[in-house]
């Protein structure tokens, strides 16, 4: 079992093939679990669906990034938005613009046109636009530049500060120990 609180990093360590995805994606509700329960803000949501578990307010950041690609930077923030949720961090284009610097100037450009760093932020910046409580975040320094990890670990740090719950998984040991509270390490997970 884990959990994670609010302001708090979680990291999900292990090799390839470990579980740490298939964790991840069974908490959003894209793999149903064999067993037990999942609880969000103290409410079962193992049998609910993505946008249901959505919805409530736990965000999902996949590892292939899935920006649209014939979007602008603009208009896939604003596919991800949602309402204003109580008790948690309210997220504005202008305020994700300071928390990612490089995206502000790239406003108008599609998505295709960006490295696949600013995908990584942009698709972090498109989830907080649902002004989530918690974030689940799948290997997101894999494939990054290490100028880019730093900014991400300098990301984390200020979204964990905002009060947001994050589940990450990672195999980049130090990147794990530069955001995360604690970590669990999976050898070995069985889904089927």
């Amino acid at each position: 079992s884990l959990s994670a609180n609010r302001g708090e990093v979680v990291v999900l360590l292990g090799r390839n093939g470990a579980g740490k995805s298939t964790t991840l994606k069974t908490l959003i509700g894209l793999v149903r679990p064999l067993s037990g329960e999942i609880r969000f803000d103290g409410r079962r949501i193992e049998r609910l669906e993505p946008y249901q578990i959505a919805r409530l307010g736990l965000g999902y950041v996949p590892e292939e990034r899935r920006i649209f690609t014939d979007l602008s930077v603009m208009e896939n923030l604003e596919v991800g938005r949602q309402a204003p949720r109580a008790g948690v961090p309210r997220w504005t284009p202008e305020k994700l613009f300071r928390l990612f610097p490089n995206l502000a100037g790239m406003r108008e450009r599609p998505g295709a046109r960006m490295s696949g760093g600013e995908q990584q932020m942009l698709t972090i910046a498109r989830t907080l636009m649902g002004n989530p409580a918690a974030v689940l975040l799948d290997e997101p320094s894999e494939g990054l530049a290490p100028v880019v990890v730093e900014q991400m670990v300098r990301t984390l740090r200020e979204l964990k500060r905002e009060g947001l719950a994050i589940l990450l998984s990672e195999q980049n040991m130090n990147f794990a120990a530069a955001v995360a509270e604690y970590g669990l390490l999976l050898r070995h997970s069985k889904f089927a």
